[in-house]
């Protein structure tokens, strides 16, 4: 039986891990071509090799989101390897330090908003020519349950996804003529690396699956599947859309 994506080539950023990693991990087992970007060279080749052991055809490039030239280096890298690129998946973000809004410092604003929002434009920016090219299909971003709710002591993370949202649904009414379907999942607390920390102990897992009403935090898997959805021919009709994955967090 045919895969949904046979041959479709796919970038990821932010696939070293996480959400990232599983949305790269699932294409592949779907049969498209994965190229994985991140900026941790180490965690990206452990990646690639975990996939190319499951029998993913997939390559990796090192690259560094807040630097647009980086971004535009990263698509030739796809173009060159796999002669194409068919769909984006900007994934690539960090947390921010949770403190209340008068102690954040400059810095810490301008890291978040240069990685998670600059960043995905960036991304976006570099992949368009490549997408037009190959006839376009998709872009999905990463934005969040912060792009829709706030929390006290994370400005800069809650105003940076509000940003991916706002940037999602106005390029999706730009690009949608060249057939560039752009949409966004927006993930709640979801069983990561990045979450990892605050999970230790009893307390601090029932902390975060309480603050869902399905009752449990989310896995990557979950979210990946929701991002293969939008890529899909299935989601052709689906156009700026912020896909919720967050157990009902949002409607809290």
């Amino acid at each position: 039986m045919k895969r949904r994506f046979e041959n479709k080539v796919v970038l990821v950023t932010g696939a070293a891990g996480g959400i990232g990693l599983a949305i790269a991990r699932a294409f592949a087992s779907e049969g498209a071509k994965v190229m994985l970007a991140d900026r941790d060279s180490a965690k990206l080749h452990a990646a690639e090799q975990l996939l190319r052991q499951e029998g993913g055809d997939v390559a990796s490039v090192v690259v560094d989101v807040t630097d647009y030239s980086d971004c535009q280096k990263m698509v030739a890298a796809v173009v060159q390897r796999f002669n194409a690129l068919d769909i984006a998946c900007n994934n690539a973000g960090v947390p921010s330090p949770i403190a209340p809004f008068e102690e954040q410092s400059l810095l810490q604003w301008q890291r978040v908003m240069d990685v998670n929002l600059n960043g995905i434009f960036h991304c976006m920016k570099a992949q368009v020519p490549a997408l037009r090219e190959s006839g376009g299909t998709a872009i999905i971003n990463t934005a969040s349950v912060t792009s829709h709710l706030a929390f006290a002591g994370m400005a800069g993370y809650v105003a940076s996804k509000h940003g991916v949202a706002g940037l999602t649904k106005a390029s999706a009414l730009d690009l949608i003529g060249y057939g560039i379907r752009v949409n966004a999942v927006a993930p709640g607390f979801i069983e990561t690396p990045m979450l990892a920390p605050a999970l230790e102990g009893e307390d601090g897992r029932a902390f975060f699956d309480a603050r869902a009403p399905i009752g449990r935090i989310g896995r990557a898997e979950e979210v990946a599947s929701c991002v293969l959805f939008l890529a899909s021919a299935e989601a052709s009709y689906v156009v700026g859309a912020v896909l919720n994955v967050d157990g009902g967090m949002a409607l809290t």
